[in-house]
């Protein structure tokens, strides 16, 4: 068996890409951003290798955008692949291989969520210093490890505290809000009972979604370094919750998000 982690960018677009210095996953609302990259390659998703055909979530692109922004060259994935879709977890860390397979160091993903701590409200945005894994599997699963090794992955510092310490410093710099938080992620795709965030609140979450988890779990196995961000789009089990609210919370708080991710590429 080999390494299932590993993708082969050898015989596809990307095959001879530079390694960009970071990767960037844009949740649902906020593929916006990749319009502001100065792209020198655009891929859709679905011409790279792995990629499963589960289809697209209203909001996401689809697409894979490398260039540059804020004068640091990246790549972007304008959307991601979800569980609840049919992706197993190791297809929901499609971007974070993908990420180790084009040499990119760096891993941000952003993702829109609820709102479960009292203290947040729609359009905040959530530094994520931890998550808890609710979806009941892992990406790792089957994994013999690197090269034959073990596979036990260390996730005490799974959002990398001096990626973390920039990002507060340059949402100082941009006057731009910004919460500390713990992010749980859940299967999907139906939002969460009041019951279930009165639990998730005493589990100490602070926000929820149906997304990331396996994209950190696989980039911390395969080296990179993450930083997280959630965009508050709506408070958990909220009356007449949709994903068209979501979207547009994502769209609205999209100019704050993007200021704040030119200043930290900045810094890197």
């Amino acid at each position: 068996m080999g390494d299932q982690l590993q993708i082969d960018l050898a015989d596809s677009p990307l095959a001879g890409v530079a390694p960009p210095a970071a990767a960037i996953v844009l949740g649902s609302g906020l593929s916006g951003l990749a319009s502001e990259i100065e792209a020198e390659l655009t891929v859709p998703f679905a011409e790279l290798p792995g990629y499963p055909d589960v289809g697209l979530v209203a909001g996401h692109a689809g697409r894979l955008v490398i260039g540059t922004l804020a004068g640091v060259r990246i790549a972007a994935f304008a959307g991601r692949v979800h569980q609840y879709q049919g992706a197993s977890a190791l297809e929901a860390a499609w971007p974070a291989r993908v990420t180790a397979a084009l040499g990119c160091p760096v891993l941000i993903v952003t993702n829109a969520c609820g709102g479960v701590s009292d203290y947040l409200s729609a359009g905040d945005i959530v530094l994520i210093s931890d998550h808890i894994n609710l979806t009941g599997t892992n990406p790792l699963i089957g994994w013999r490890g690197p090269r034959g090794g073990v596979p036990f992955v260390p996730m005490d510092d799974a959002y990398d505290p001096e990626l973390r310490a920039i990002a507060y410093a340059a949402a100082t710099e941009e006057d731009i809000d910004l919460h500390d938080g713990v992010y749980a992620g859940l299967l999907g795709p139906s939002y969460e009972t009041p019951a279930e965030v009165a639990y998730l609140r005493t589990a100490g979450a602070d926000v929820v979604g149906m997304s990331t988890v396996p994209e950190v779990i696989a980039a911390r196995a395969l080296g990179l370094r993450v930083l997280g961000f959630s965009l508050v789009s709506n408070m958990a089990a909220d009356a007449g919750l949709s994903h068209a609210e979501v979207l547009e919370v994502g769209r609205r708080a999209a100019e704050r998000l993007t200021r704040l991710t030119l200043a930290i590429l900045r810094r890197l």
